[in-house]
């Protein structure tokens, strides 16, 4: 079954305190995040990882305070989920055709919520073809949401690793998970993906 490891907005904004919209928790992630990237590394599983890359004057601004501005030191990935090789999808006109389909990892870049905004997505997952999308990252019940969610419509298998995401609302975030699951989503952890 060809997989496919989402990784959500795993970026220094969000996960670490001195982030300008940290996620309370998120810093405890890192260890898990660096054991499904090397994983991934490992045994070949091509990653596509969303991160925002704002504008200092965007739109979203009005709704979030200023994060993840690109080229800032906030807007950087943790290192923890970086792999070798990578190559980032912008949201300009064109960009998948730069992209090598071997790519070890992708990421794609965003200016809202939903990664599915970037016009890009849904044809580079119709190039990458997976059966299965191996989905993490933060916040579970905004970005996560989103792209578990988006990736159920592709007709895949989509699994949630729960130790592995981390909620700004803990009911809502919980809500999201039995969404997820009555819409046929499957619920893992980082033991059962990595072993």
């Amino acid at each position: 079954m060809k997989t496919v490891f989402v990784d959500v907005d795993t970026q220094l904004d969000f996960l670490f305190p001195a982030g300008a919209l940290y996620v309370p928790g998120a810093e405890k992630l890192v260890a898990s995040l660096k054991q499904l990237t090397e994983f991934a590394a490992r045994n070949r599983i091509p990653v596509v990882s969303t991160a925002d890359a704002h504008t200092e004057d965007d739109a979203e601004f009005q709704s979030w305070k200023p994060h993840c501005v690109a080229g800032t030191a906030g807007q950087q990935k943790t290192a923890a989920t970086l792999v070798n090789g990578r190559v980032t999808l912008p949201t300009t006109p064109r960009a998948l055709d730069a992209i090598p389909r071997e790519a070890p990892q992708i990421i794609v870049e965003k200016q809202q919520l939903d990664c599915f905004t970037n016009r890009h997505l849904r044809p580079l997952l119709e190039m990458l073809a997976a059966e299965r999308y191996v989905v993490y990252g933060v916040v579970t019940e905004l970005c996560v949401r989103c792209a578990a969610f988006g990736l159920l419509e592709t007709g895949a298998r989509v699994e949630l690793v729960t130790d592995a995401i981390e909620t700004l609302n803990p009911q809502t975030g919980k809500d999201t998970i039995n969404r997820f699951r009555e819409q046929g989503g499957v619920i893992t952890t980082v033991a059962e993906v990595t072993s």
